[in-house]
């Protein structure tokens, strides 16, 4: 987990925004700003295919839950849950969000440590 992310640089100021109103722990919040520090901020025609983003379907495997899901990325104000459309902002969309197919993250989120794969990244 010790590579840079690329983000589009809408998706950073959201994080970091997410930040400021103090919605993550601190030990998210470290790990956000030392990530933030060192990513790649890039307009969103040059975000590579296999980034995940906003606006992007990822499938990934749940490594303590053992079982793989399929979701599409998207804002807050987009949420359909019923629909797989997770925000950007919940616990496996923060910790996932810059990293691409094949990484594997490890994510101290709210409610208990993620380990997530990221399987396939699609538009």
């Amino acid at each position: 987990m010790s590579q840079n992310i690329i983000l589009t640089t809408g998706t950073y100021d959201l994080i970091k925004d997410h930040i400021r109103r103090k919605k993550v722990t601190i030990e998210e919040e470290e790990l956000l700003l030392n990530q933030l520090k060192n990513a790649s901020q890039v307009l969103r025609k040059n975000l590579p295919e296999d980034i995940v983003s906003i606006n992007r379907k990822v499938t990934y495997k749940d490594h303590n839950k053992n079982e793989e899901k399929t979701i599409l990325l998207v804002g807050p104000e987009n949420v359909k849950v019923s629909k797989n459309k997770i925000s950007v902002l919940s616990d496996e969309g923060i910790a996932m969000v810059g990293y691409k197919e094949g990484d594997i993250i490890e994510w101290p989120a709210k409610k208990g440590n993620l380990k997530l794969e990221i399987l396939k990244v699609e538009e």
